[in-house]
């Protein structure tokens, strides 16, 4: 038998299972064991989520319980929320909040942003907002100054 390797949701990948799955407790396991990795190495973010900024700041997103976007199997976007995507820079990933055409994700992307950057401090990211192509905002995301 073999076991499901977790993953975070980017974003950019097919709806994430909700109701009747155990896809909160996986992630609550997974931030944990992040959060332990943190605390025995002392340093925050650790050398893996450095290594791989996309799938740690999307777990921080996931952990605390901000909804991933989806695309479908025709590459269609079914889901409002956040994506995780590299930046344009080494150290660095961008956030945006999307959302199938009509669903009216540009107008409350500005404060699910908000909402994502806030989220993304406590967990030990600085995330600046800025406004991009097409006047859309997104967020751009890197490892918090260390503190004295």
């Amino acid at each position: 038998m073999s076991e499901e390797l977790f993953e975070a949701a980017t974003g950019d990948g097919p709806p994430v299972p909700q109701e009747g799955s155990d896809r909160a407790t996986e992630v609550r396991k997974a931030f944990a064991g992040l959060t332990q990795i943190r605390r025995l190495t002392g340093t925050a973010p650790a050398a893996w989520e450095l290594n791989q900024m996309v799938r740690a700041v999307a777990l921080a997103l996931e952990a605390a319980g901000m909804s991933p976007s989806a695309v479908g199997a025709d590459g269609t976007r079914v889901a409002t929320g956040y994506r995780v995507r590299p930046g344009d820079r080494p150290g660095m990933v961008c956030v945006d909040w999307l959302g199938p055409a009509g669903s009216g994700a540009a107008q409350e992307e500005e404060q699910r942003l908000g909402e994502c950057a806030e989220a993304l401090g406590a967990a030990s990211w600085e995330a600046l907002l800025y406004r991009g192509p097409r006047r859309r905002r997104f967020l751009e995301v890197e490892p918090a100054p260390a503190r004295p």
